[in-house]
């Protein structure tokens, strides 16, 4: 079954930093846009960004924005989320998925989004 598959999660300091990459398993995500999403306990999945299919242009939530850095390469078949400046709130598992051809059109929606992973576990404490 296709999925992408997450790592780099960690605890770490709040005002730390941390990488996350996921990988795409048993089919191509050159053609597709790509979210992430996350999950924090007892919440609703909330989209925190997307690349469009050439990895040129990125959209993020607003509570992301300056501090989170999203990437997609083609060549290397891996999206990346470079998350600076953490902060406790951002506690929460995250999850890579397909969200569309082409452009992050609707990328904030769960209910648009395929090919989710098992997610990775981000957690932000003192």
């Amino acid at each position: 079954q296709p999925r992408f598959v997450e790592s780099g999660g960690d605890l770490v300091q709040p005002g730390g930093s941390l990488s996350l990459s996921c990988t795409p398993s048993r089919f191509t995500m050159v053609n597709f846009a790509v979210a992430w999403f996350r999950q924090a306990p007892g919440k609703e999945y909330e989209g925190v960004s997307c690349t469009d299919s050439s990895g040129g242009a990125s959209v993020y939530v607003d509570s992301v924005k300056g501090r989170f850095t999203m990437s997609k390469d083609n060549a290397k078949n891996t999206v990346l989320l470079h998350m600076n400046n953490l902060q406790p709130e951002d506690t929460a598992g995250y999850y890579c998925a397909v969200v569309g051809w082409g452009p992050c059109d609707n990328w904030h929606l769960p209910s648009y989004a395929d090919h989710w992973g098992q997610g990775t576990q981000v957690t932000v404490s003192a």
